[in-house]
Parts: structure tokens; sequence; C-alpha cells
């Protein structure tokens, strides 16, 4: 018997691919697809950050930190001008440390909006600590608001001023954004010059060719970190509201701490030995209320308004001991 082959096929059927699969083959054949959607979700949550977010944080930054001046010295003055050296110090408890442009800051009183001054602050790293300087000669703009200031100075313990301008601020590799610096400082004041006295006169016979009859040392305390130059002072001296001469200061500048000045006085010296020898004196023991009023300051032959209108401001008051002249 012949054998009987029987013909038998297989049907090769190719396995269903797994959800993976499909996925990864999708994404081969559409990266590009993709590749926007995911560029559009990135620009959805990063657009708000650069743009709305991180300016809003940087200000609150600038908005928390501190400005301390440790040093301010006034030089060269002019009636409409003066050069100015500030140290100061930034405070920041931020954990970044951006970079803030150099901008011009107006200065002016607390609540005031008349600026009396703009200097120009350098470029600065926002780290605690970090101390920058400004050198400069400043026009002022209003002679009236620097002789609010001069007086507020003069009267004061403590004197609130305002710095205010608007910089940029650069961190790391995001873009720059615009801030608004407006920050108050307090600055120590000299304090109604108390602690003024005369620590020692003398009479000079015969009177100088100028009239000088009287040579004196005064002690000027400076409780502040302010460092004025003066120019060449002249007082008026009273007892009781009478007139009883004037004295001259020469090339003052007034350093933080105690200033000792030399005095050049025209006094009216028999006025003043009557208040102690006249019958029924009211000072027998020769000690006189000898009042100190500020007239004029003057440098380079010409009046400083603003600080003559200071010193005009507050009246001094010393017993001067009459007796004890010339010992």
């Amino acid at each position: 018997m012949g054998e009987k082959y029987r013909d038998e096929r297989v049907e090769y059927v190719e396995p269903e691919r797994g959800c993976a699969s499909k996925f990864g083959g999708h994404c081969r054949r559409f990266w590009w697809f993709h590749l926007i959607v995911f560029s559009l979700i990135l620009m959805t949550i990063m657009l708000p950050f650069v743009y709305v977010a991180y300016p809003n944080m940087a200000q609150q930054d600038v908005n928390r930190s501190t400005l301390e001046i440790t040093s301010m010295k006034i030089r060269e003055p002019t009636p409409d001008s003066f050069h100015v050296e500030i140290t100061q110090v930034l405070g920041s408890k931020s954990p970044f440390h951006p970079y803030l442009d150099a901008f011009n800051a107006s200065v002016h009183m607390a609540g005031s909006s008349v600026p009396f001054a703009t200097l120009l602050t350098p470029r600065a790293k926002a780290v605690d600590g970090a101390k920058g300087t400004i050198s400069q000669t400043v026009m002022l703009p209003n002679v009236e608001a620097f002789t609010n200031f001069s007086t507020a100075i003069l009267l004061n313990e403590k004197v609130n001023l305002t710095l205010w301008g608007k910089t940029g601020l650069k961190l790391g590799g995001l873009p720059k954004t615009i801030v608004t610096y407006n920050k108050t400082v307090t600055m120590k004041g000299l304090n109604e010059l108390k602690g003024f006295n005369l620590t020692k006169f003398h009479l000079v016979q015969p009177a100088e060719a100028d009239g000088t009859n009287m040579r004196g040392t005064v002690l000027i305390p400076n409780p502040s970190v302010l460092s004025l130059q003066l120019g060449t002072v002249t007082l008026d001296l009273s007892v009781d509201g009478t007139s009883v001469g004037k004295s001259r200061l020469e090339n003052v500048i007034i350093e933080p701490g105690d200033n000792l000045v030399e005095m050049a006085s025209t006094v009216n010296q028999t006025y003043v030995l009557g208040l102690i020898t006249a019958p029924g004196s009211k000072y027998p023991k020769g000690i006189i209320p000898l009042d100190v009023l500020g007239k004029t300051s003057v440098y380079n032959g010409k009046e400083l308004s603003y600080f003559s209108k200071a010193l005009a401001s507050k009246k001094l008051r010393v017993d001067l001991n009459v007796l004890a002249a010339g010992k």
C-alpha cells in the first residue's frame, strides 16, 4: 500500500502588542508632536514664574532688606552744592543673592516728597553685610529741603530719610527684572548739641586789632555718624535777652564724637562785669547764663544759608563763670 501524505500548513499569527509597545512606536513616529506638547506645558509653567512670581519674589526680597549708613561726610559746601562721601551696609536674610544695578536714588526726609539730593548708588550684590560707598558732588535740587534736613539733624536725636529709585535686579540665568528701591534709613542726629560748653576762656588785654577781647575753647559734641564742614561760624551772645557780643569759630569741621574748637569773641566786658558787681546784681557769684545763637556759616567767602538757618534754630546756654576768666 502506498503511504498517504498529509499536507499540514502552519499559519503564523503575529502576537498582539502591548500598550507600552504601541506607545513607544507612537512616540517614535510622532516625536515632534510630543516635543511641541512638552514645550507648551513647560512654557505654561515657566512663563508665569519668570514674568510674575520671580519679579514679585525679587521685589519682596528688596522690601525686606535693610540699609544702614555708617558714615556720611559733607565737604566742600557751596550755596547750592556739596561733596558727599557715604559708607552704607546692606542687610538681607534672603537665601538668594542677586545683583542690583547702579541707580539714581532720590533722598528726602521721611514724609516729604521733595528730594534734597540724588545719589548714584553703585552696583551691589545683595549679600548680608555687603558694604557700599558713594563719593560724588551733589547739586541741590531744592535748597529749602536741604535746610529742613540740616535743621532736623541739629535738633533731633534721630532723623528718618527715604531713598527711592528703580533699578535692575539679576539672579543667575534668570532674566533681569526691574524693582523699586524704597527704603527708610534712620540716622542719629546732633540732639540739640546737648553738652555744648565753653571749656576754658580768658580775657585779651588789650583787645586785638579786630576787636577780639576774649578767647576760649568750645566743646561741640556729635553723637551721629555725620561729619559736617561748616567753615567760619559766627555766633550771637546775649544775657537775659540783651546782646553782649559776638563769637567767631574758624574752619569748623564737626566730626563724630567730641569736637574742641577755638573761639574768638568780642564782648562788652563793662556790661558783663556790671552784671556781677552792680548793687543788687542777679549774679553776685559771678556765674551768668550766656545764651549762644548761631548766626552765619561761611565757607570760601560764601554764606551757606542751609547751615546758617539750622544753627539759628536752637539757642544754646552756657553758665559762664566770669570770675574764673584767665584762671
